[in-house]
């Protein structure tokens, strides 16, 4: 999975170095030489998705072209606890400087990474495709959408100008759901889709009749979401969504849906446990 490289993502780096390092790192500054050198090694604490690793190179690059990170396992391959994720060599105070960057960013990630692998496992052997949502961190979706790729999943939207998803709020506003999907049919381009988010068969059906592309299946029970597959019959994509995070998605996958929808992969994340052990002098 190659890693979305662009300025935006640059400056999200840039951002987290000065919001962590302000004015300077007193700490470092006043208890290490400028001129010593120092090894280490990236460590998984336990289990999981590395996700991240050129964004842990990119942060030491940007402090200082000399320290050198060497990756030792690939970006989406599983570790155990105590694997070595990655090694780096250079000046003592530049790796201090920027261990907690470089970590928040290879925790957070191989966390969604690991999520959603699993979230793919549990669904292997059925149709359903696990996606995310727009439920990221603000300033991180990129990133976040990035670490789900990683870890098997596919992207929903990235922002609102990739398809149309009409919600209840929209169909309220709208004046109804057919008037809401026909207005957007009117104003959107021939390439985009118009999803419909359904709470009730009432709503399928009429989502049905204006022709919607896809159609969400919202909080709805085992028994409903296979109600509701057989009664779209192919007619329009299924996708599943509400609460995904606390489902158990094989049974979701089971009732015949084409996607399921989590949330959960980016919004409610616990950060894997990585950290770096540091030696001075090259000894590892």
């Amino acid at each position: 999975m190659e890693y979305p490289y662009d300025e935006l993502n640059d400056e999200l780096i840039k951002g987290a170095l000065r919001e962590d390092i302000g004015s300077g790192d007193i700490t470092t500054r006043a208890t290490v030489s400028p001129a010593a050198l120092a090894r280490g090694k990236f460590i998984a604490k336990e289990e999981g998705v590395v996700c991240g690793l050129p964004i842990l190179a990119r942060v030491f690059e940007l402090l200082d072209g000399d320290v050198l990170v060497t990756p030792k396992v690939g970006e989406g391959d599983a570790v155990q606890k105590g694997d070595v994720i990655a090694e780096i060599s250079g000046p003592a105070a530049v790796i201090l400087t920027g261990e907690r960057v470089a970590l928040n960013f290879l925790q957070l990630l191989s966390a969604i990474a690991t999520r959603t692998r699993d979230a793919v496992e549990q669904v292997a052997d059925t149709k359903a495709v696990i996606t995310d949502t727009r439920k990221t961190v603000p300033g991180l979706r990129s990133l976040a959408k990035y670490a789900v790729r990683v870890g098997g999943g596919r992207n929903h939207r990235f922002h609102l100008t990739d398809g149309i998803l009409i919600k209840d709020n929209h169909i309220v506003a709208a004046g109804g759901l057919c008037q809401a999907v026909t207005k957007a049919r009117e104003a959107a381009s021939h390439l985009l889709k118009i999803e419909v988010e359904a709470e009730t068969f009432a709503q399928i059906e009429e989502a049905l009749s204006c022709h919607a592309d896809v159609i969400m299946l919202d909080n709805m029970s085992l028994e409903e979401m296979k109600k509701a597959v057989a009664l779209i019959n192919g007619r329009a994509l299924v996708e599943a969504s509400g609460n995904m995070g606390e489902r158990d998605l094989k049974a979701v996958a089971a009732t015949g849906v084409d996607l399921i929808s989590v949330g959960a992969l980016t919004h409610s994340i616990r950060a894997m446990d990585i950290s770096l052990r540091f030696t001075l002098n090259g000894n590892l």
